[in-house]
């Protein structure tokens, strides 16, 4: 982060990234983004401004005069592409920070995202809702609840006028509202709202997919705030299983044993023919945040064996993908001294595989 005062130069209005006032610091690294103060600066740079710095310089910089045609569209297209990616990468880094906790941080890269989305599908998109929806998100898990319902009107009002809007956005619509009316206290209406989320979900997704599982899991923490525990742990399992069953897939790649090849001289071309199932950034942060939730939840509760061993297993197996293998081994290990109390199933074979996997490899 560079920082560079300067005086706005008369007749040209200067404006802050964040709110838009007028603007006396320039960013020295991209030279296209202002702002009204250091305070400013560092939450864009802490929050997404570091990720897209130098892209902003490609897409804010005036486009020379070009003489051909051809050139002209072919310019037009690299800069729509590259606005694009930048949706992408904003709400992604945004969705990202949400699930981390870092709520103050998730602003700056919502607000990036929706000035993309603004500049590529207009003010009236149904491709604006992603966008409000983590600003709303993000406003509940700050505390500003007046905030927070503006946003998700905006973002539900887009979706009523829009009938072809999708079943995923509506179940991100009906995620947040759940949450809104969760962090309100008015629980009848978040587990309505959240019923909801589970059935766009289910309709785009299937039911057992981790994309699904969101709204499960926060259904589970309404029923925990109301001391429904049986309810809440029997949702807390099925999120369980739903992250256990994409986990191992991921860890059954990356743990196999390569085939040799057989004769002499052969020139291997492809090793592994198997596509790799993974995880993008946000999904990685939301796993951590799920897991980690309910592994300290089960340990408190000191549950059955089983349940137990599962939610150190699928803990487990998300460190190792996460490339912390030491973590996941001492993980493992709680599972492991269970192997006395737990029942002969997939689960036990699974935890003692990947227990002896760790023990070969040097994971410190």
């Amino acid at each position: 982060m560079t920082l560079n005062p300067l005086a706005n130069p008369k007749g040209v209005k200067l404006v802050c990234e964040l709110c838009q006032k007028p603007a006396f610091i320039q960013c020295t690294d991209c030279r296209v983004t202002y702002y009204c103060g250091v305070e400013h600066q560092k939450a864009d740079w802490l929050g997404i401004h570091e990720k897209i710095c130098q892209a902003l310089v490609y897409i804010r910089t005036a486009i020379p005069f070009i003489n051909s045609e051809e050139e002209r569209q072919k310019r037009k297209k690299q800069l729509l592409e590259k606005q694009r990616e930048m949706i992408d990468l904003t709400r992604t880094t945004g969705q990202k920070l949400l699930f981390e906790g870092k709520h103050e941080q998730a602003v700056p890269a919502a607000m990036q995202s929706l000035r993309f989305a603004i500049e590529v599908h207009g003010l009236a998109s149904i491709e604006l809702v992603p966008s409000y929806l983590i600003l709303g998100e993000a406003s509940i898990g700050l505390g500003r609840l007046s905030q927070a319902e503006e946003y998700l009107s905006q973002a539900q009002w887009t979706v009523l006028k829009t009938p072809e809007c999708s079943d995923a956005i509506k179940s991100k619509l009906y995620r947040n509202l759940g949450l809104l009316y969760a962090a309100k206290g008015e629980y009848e209406e978040a587990l309505r709202a959240i019923a909801d989320d589970i059935y766009h979900a289910s309709m785009m997704f299937g039911t057992d997919d981790i994309r699904t599982s969101g709204g499960y899991f926060h259904k589970a923490n309404v029923f925990f705030r109301q001391n429904k525990m049986d309810v809440a742990d029997s949702l807390y399992k099925r999120v369980t299983d739903i992250w256990y069953d994409h986990l191992e897939k991921i860890v059954k790649v990356r743990t196999k044993t390569p085939v040799a090849p057989k004769g002499v001289g052969l020139v291997v071309t492809e090793i592994n023919q198997e596509p790799e199932v993974g995880l993008d950034e946000a999904q990685e942060a939301e796993a951590k945040q799920v897991l980690g939730a309910i592994y300290d939840i089960r340990e408190q509760q000191q549950p059955s064996a089983d349940v137990m061993a599962q939610a150190c297993h699928a803990l487990s197996m998300l460190l190792f993908i996460l490339h912390d293998a030491g973590k996941a081994k001492e993980i493992t290990k709680k599972a492991v001294a269970l192997k006395e109390s737990l029942s002969e199933n997939e689960v036990t074979k699974s935890v003692l595989e990947f227990n002896t996997y760790l023990d070969r490899i040097d994971v410190y």
